[in-house]
């Protein structure tokens, strides 16, 4: 197979700094709500990309749980992998890659965590069986069969029966103060449009254009 001959065209419209709104964050949540209504399947899934103590950037795929003007917010167990790279450089980045668009957006920032009041609302929220594994799994770490994690959901579900089940104190969420956001439309004969805000001093959002 010879994959230099996968390509396409980018035809569905290009981005012009008129269409742009000042704010990045209000800029997102338009470009997700078209996402959302144009079908693309997962359209709040986001990588994120982290830096370990050995300097080995690693990236998973995680779950847009919230955005606002404070940042872009994700839940995760504090002993994963993920969660020790953020201890040893809490500067991180998120891509959302929504191809069927001809669209991707990377944010650049740093991840704090969040309060144990916001990270038990959400907890509460989720489906039980999601709130088992996150009781269950010590993500991140090896296991030696399926069968051991399965059996662990079981004990769990004896253990707390039909009452509430409490939040871990080693669960909770993140959320991501956007330093950077670059916005990418896909673009004819490989002529991108590409638009960076740059958080200033001051507090604002500096625009600018960068080549393709």
């Amino acid at each position: 197979m010879n994959y230099e001959d996968f390509r396409r065209e980018y035809l569905a419209g290009g981005l012009r700094r008129g269409m742009l709104d000042d704010c990045p964050i209000a800029q997102f949540e338009l470009w997700l709500q078209q996402a959302v209504a144009g079908g693309i399947p997962d359209p709040t899934a986001m990588v994120l990309a982290t830096v370990d103590e050995q300097g080995c950037p690693w990236q998973r795929i995680v779950l847009l749980k919230g955005v606002s003007g404070r940042g872009f917010v994700f839940y995760t167990n504090y002993r994963s992998a993920k969660a020790q790279a953020i201890a040893h450089n809490p500067q991180v980045s998120l891509l959302f890659p929504w191809n069927a668009l001809e669209r991707q957006v990377i944010v650049a920032g740093r991840a704090e965590k969040m309060s144990a009041l916001e990270s038990a609302r959400y907890f509460l929220s989720r489906p039980r069986e999601s709130q088992l594994a996150a009781w269950a799994s010590q993500q991140s770490r090896p296991i030696s069969a399926r069968a051991l994690l399965e059996a662990q959901i079981g004990s769990l579900r004896e253990q707390f029966g039909r009452g509430e089940i409490p939040v871990p104190d080693f669960w909770g969420g993140y959320r991501i103060l956007p330093e950077q956001v670059e916005f990418w439309q896909g673009g004819a004969h490989r002529l991108h449009d590409r638009f960076r805000y740059f958080l200033e001093p001051a507090g604002g959002w500096r625009i600018e254009r960068l080549q393709p």
